[in-house]
């Protein structure tokens, strides 16, 4: 995959809630898993070896940032942390909330479904998920990274 065709150089990746000089935040807003927050790296590379140290600083502590945001606002059981690239191999963190009754837990969100979530627990988290997204708007508004 190279910049023609990968679609995190291609589009934003979802909702972007902040732009600086090196990365975005998106939301996907992906049914299934509200809160889902990813931290994009504009340039084209993969791992974070590919970027020079005060880079890394950068995008672990907007990652840190967005956890924290997430955790006060969606009330996570757990936050799970992934960068893979497996299938897209353009550097992004997913920041994830995690529920004891979320559809997959224990497993990853890319597992095997195991349950499914209440009409009022989808709401709520829904509810919450918008309130995220202005929260994060407004935090790296006045705190650009």
């Amino acid at each position: 995959m190279n910049l023609n065709d990968c679609p995190l150089c291609l589009t934003d990746g979802g909702h972007c809630l902040y732009r600086g000089e090196h990365l975005r935040v998106i939301a996907p807003q992906e049914e299934e898993f509200p809160g889902l927050i990813r931290v994009i790296w504009h340039q084209h590379i993969a791992e974070m070896t590919d970027l020079l140290p005060a880079q890394r600083s950068q995008i672990m502590m907007t990652v840190c940032i967005v956890e924290d945001i997430v955790r006060k606002v969606m009330q996570p059981d757990k936050i799970n942390l992934a960068a893979l690239g497996n299938f897209v191999p353009h550097l992004h963190w997913h920041i994830i909330p995690r529920w004891h009754n979320d559809p997959y837990f224990p497993h990853p969100i890319w597992g095997v479904k195991q349950r499914e979530v209440t009409l009022v627990q989808q709401e709520w988290r829904k509810d919450q998920e918008k309130q995220l997204m202005a929260i994060l708007e407004q935090h790296f508004l006045a705190h650009p990274v």
